[in-house]
């Protein structure tokens, strides 16, 4: 192929990429996107996120109200967008127990209470909600934690003051996880953890 041949090629590529009608996303993410686009990138609460961080002179406020139909966008726009209404967003976390507790951990002025009741429907948010937020009420988290025999004896292993017997009753329900109480929890009641375990893959 000639370097003549090979140019016109490229040509006829560019030219074909400038009658390719442009999404919102690309030029939002490519920095072509202008105040005119922000209808059409508000009808996506990822496209309403990146707008708002990206775009100058957005609004802030419809571009929010956008985020609110989920909760990971509205989350991200509570940590990144300046001029964020954090309440509102934290409302949108809600939805959501994995966001609820991101939404505790990370952001400054949240509503641990709210948050925690929000996390405290999935057993693995509550027991990292007990962990890892201050603030957290500790019995709360763990009576949600110990619907769930792996975060019931998670909860045991990690989180200070944990109730070690009622987890412990938990792991009872399945031999793996009382074996793994057995040598991985401090104070276990390694023979009643036994008992569970004889007759399984996982006697000792």
């Amino acid at each position: 192929m000639s370097f003549s041949s090979g140019e016109k090629i490229l040509d006829k590529i560019r030219k074909n990429a400038e009658e390719v009608k442009q999404t919102v996303g690309y030029r939002i993410m490519n920095g072509l996107a202008t105040i005119a686009d922000e209808e059409e990138a508000c009808k996506k609460p990822k496209w309403a996120y990146y707008f708002a961080l990206k775009v100058k002179g957005a609004n802030i406020k419809k571009c929010q109200e956008a985020v609110y139909k989920d909760p990971y966008w509205a989350y991200r726009f509570a940590i990144d967008v300046k001029g964020a209404n954090i309440e509102k967003c934290e409302e949108a976390a809600y939805k959501d127990p994995q966001w609820a507790y991101k939404f505790a951990k990370y952001i400054t002025g949240a509503n641990i209470k709210r948050c925690q009741e929000a996390a405290c429907k999935d057993p693995e948010w509550a027991y990292c909600f007990a962990r890892n937020v201050k603030g957290a009420d500790i019995r709360k988290c763990e009576e949600a934690a110990c619907k769930n025999p792996e975060y019931a004896y998670t909860f045991a292993r990690d989180v200070e003051g944990a109730d070690i017997k009622r987890c412990e009753e938990v792991v009872y329900k399945d031999p793996y996880w009382a074996y793994r109480f057995a040598f991985w929890v401090k104070r276990a009641n390694v023979e009643k953890c036994k008992k569970v375990c004889k007759g399984s893959q996982y006697e000792f």
